[in-house]
C-alpha cells in the first residue's frame, strides 16, 4: 500500500478530535520521585536520593485515557480502584482531565495498583510496586459491565486495556466484547497473559513481540516467524486484525490478509514506558474518527516514536504529531503548550543543560528586547520565553493593546536563535509557569530589582538565580508605540 500524502495524514491527525472512545481496564497510579544523588548511605552501599519533587499521574488504562485526551478525543472510562489514598488520588487525576466521563468504582479492602519510580539525573534508580493481583468482586464486575454496556452506545470504539490486575478477569472481557458488538461498535484489545480466548472475536488486538510469543508458543525471531505467529493468533481467536509492536523494529499490522509494516519513527529513545498505551489510544482514536485501519496504525506508530523520546509515562499531542509530519514548520516548533514545554525542559535537563526563563508581552520586538534575550541566553543552555496571551496583554495594557496577535508575537520570538521555547500564559503574571518550568536562572531587565521580579522568590528558594539584564536606553515598547502613533 503506498504511503498516504502528508496532507492526508495531517487531516487525519486533526480528525482525531472527533473521536469518542470507551476505555475499560486496569487503572493504576504512576508516581515519579525526582532528586539528586550526592553521596552513598552510611547504612548500606546504596545511593541517597535527595528528593526535589514528586509527580503523580494515571497509569495503566488511565494512561490510555491520558493519551486519548491529549489527542482531543472524548473518553468514557470505566475501572475499579481501592478504598485507599492512591485510589482517591487517581480518581482526582482522572476526573481533572478535560473531556473524560469517569466511572471509577470502589472496592473495599482492595489496594490500588501504584508504581513509584525513583529518578536521579534522568536515570531510573528503583521502581517500587504496591498491588494485589486478583479479580474484582463478582457484583462489582456485574455493575461495571452494566455501566460499560450503557456507555458503549454513546461512544464509537471500545478499548479493553488489560494489565492483568483483575478488572478484566473471568468472563468480564467476553461480556464487554459481546455488548460492544451488539451495539455495532468495534473492539480494540491491549492484551495480557497467554489465554487470548477471553478476547475471541475482538476487531483488533495489539500485543508486543514478547506477548505474541507467549500467546502462541511460536518463535518470533524473524519477519517470517512473526507473520506466522500473527496469522495463527488471528485464526485461532477470530480476530479482525493483529497489530504487533516491535520496539526498534517498528510495528506490523495484519489486516485481513494484508500486511503493513511501519518502521520505527523515534529519533532517540529515552523511556519506553507507556508507549503501548499511546499506540492503543492513537489507533482507537483513529478508528473512532472514521480513519482506515492502516492510516490509524500509521499515526499510532508516529505517536509511539514521540513518546519514547520523552521521560516517564508520557503522551503524544496533536501538535507533536503535526510537527512530526511537517518538520518544515521550522521555528514554529519552538512554540509549545505549557505541558509540551514542561516535557521539553525535562528532556533538556536529562542532558545536564541549564534552563533560563524570561517573560513579557513582546508586542513590538525592538533592539531592547533583542539585547535582553541575548543576555538571557548567555546565562543558560536553553532559554524559555513566557509570552502573555492577547487577553492577558489587554488586561495589563488596555483595550488598544496588543498591536500584534499572540500568534504573530510567538512566531517572531521563535524565529530568534537566542530563543529555544515560547510558552504562552493567560494569567496576569508568569508565576505559575515559572513554578512548573523551575528555571535555573530567571532573567528580567535592570529596571527591576531582584526583590521585584515576579517568581524570583520561588527560584531563589530552590537554589536558582535571578539575573538582571542591562537595558538599551530609549528602547521600550511604550516609547516605540508612542513614536509610531506620532
Amino acid at each position: 500500500m503506498p504511503e498516504p500524502p502528508v496532507a492526508d495524514l495531517v487531516a487525519a491527525v486533526r480528525a482525531l478530535r472527533r473521536a469518542s472512545v470507551l476505555v475499560v481496564g486496569d487503572a493504576m497510579l504512576d508516581r515519579y520521585v525526582y532528586g539528586v544523588v550526592r553521596r552513598i548511605s552510611p547504612e548500606a552501599p546504596v545511593p541517597v536520593l535527595a528528593v526535589e519533587r514528586e509527580v503523580a499521574m494515571p497509569g495503566g488504562a488511565g494512561n490510555v485515557v491520558r493519551n486519548l485526551t491529549a489527542l482531543g478525543a472524548a473518553v468514557a472510562f470505566v475501572s475499579v480502584v481501592g478504598d485507599d489514598q492512591a485510589g482517591s488520588d487517581l480518581t482526582g487525576l482522572i476526573g481533572g482531565q478535560p473531556g473524560v466521563e469517569p466511572w471509577l468504582l470502589v472496592q473495599g479492602g482492595r489496594h490500588t495498583t501504584t508504581k513509584t519510580r525513583f529518578i536521579a539525573s534522568g536515570q531510573h534508580m528503583l521502581r517500587a510496586d504496591q498491588e494485589v493481583v486478583q479479580g474484582i468482586h463478582p457484583r462489582l464486575a456485574d455493575r461495571m459491565v452494566k455501566i460499560a454496556g450503557d456507555a458503549v452506545a454513546a461512544t464509537t470504539v471500545l478499548v479493553l486495556s488489560d494489565y492483568g490486575k483483575g478488572v478484566l478477569d473471568g468472563e468480564t472481557a467476553r461480556r464487554l466484547i459481546d455488548a460492544a458488538h451488539a451495539a455495532g461498535r468495534p473492539v480494540v484489545v491491549d492484551p495480557k497473559g497467554r489465554d487470548y480466548s477471553r478476547y475471541d472475536g475482538a476487531d483488533i488486538v495489539t500485543p508486543n513481540r514478547a506477548e505474541l510469543a507467549e500467546a502462541t508458543g511460536m518463535p518470533v525471531d524473524s519477519e517470517e516467524a512473526i507473520l506466522a505467529a500473527m496469522r495463527a493468533l488471528k485464526a485461532a481467536h477470530r480476530f479482525g486484525a493483529v497489530l504487533v509492536t516491535r520496539s526498534e523494529d517498528g510495528m506490523t499490522l495484519l489486516d485481513g490478509e494484508h500486511v503493513h509494516h511501519f518502521p520505527a519513527e523515534a529519533a532517540e529513545v529515552h523511556d519506553v514506558s507507556g508507549a503501548g498505551d499511546t499506540v492503543v489510544a492513537t489507533l482507537s482514536a483513529g478508528l473512532a474518527a472514521g480513519l482506515g485501519l492502516p492510516v490509524a496504525a500509521r499515526l499510532a506508530n508516529i505517536a509511539a516514536g514521540i513518546v519514547v523520546g520523552k521521560v516517564g509515562t508520557a503522551v503524544a499531542r496533536e501538535e507533536e504529531l503535526l510537527e512530526a509530519l511537517t518538520p518544515e514548520r521550522g521555528a514554529l516548533r519552538k512554540v509549545m503548550s505549557r505541558s509540551a514545554a514542561i516535557e521539553q525542559v525535562e528532556r533538556w535537563r536529562r542532558r545536564g543543560w541549564r534552563i533560563g526563563f524570561t517573560n513579557g508581552c513582546f508586542d513590538l520586538l525592538h533592539p531592547g528586547h533583542v539585547h535582553l534575550l541575548e543576555q538571557a541566553r548567555s546565562w543558560c543552555d536553553r532559554l524559555v520565553v513566557g509570552l502573555n496571551t492577547d487577553a492577558s496583554v489587554k488586561r495589563l495594557k488596555g483595550a488598544a493593546r496588543p498591536i500584534q496577535s499572540e500568534a504573530a508575537r510567538a512566531a517572531v520570538l521563535a524565529s530568534l536563535a537566542t530563543v529555544d521555547c515560547v510558552a504562552l500564559f493567560d494569567e496576569d503574571t508568569p508565576v505559575e509557569l515559572i513554578r512548573v518550568i523551575r528555571p535555573d536562572v530567571l532573567v528580567k531587565g535592570a529596571d527591576y530589582t531582584v526583590d521585584q521580579v515576579v517568581g524570583g522568590e520561588i527560584v531563589l528558594d530552590y537554589g536558582g538565580q535571578v539575573k538582571l539584564a542591562e537595558l538599551l536606553p530609549g528602547n521600550s515598547t511604550t516609547a516605540t508605540v508612542a513614536r509610531i502613533r506620532g
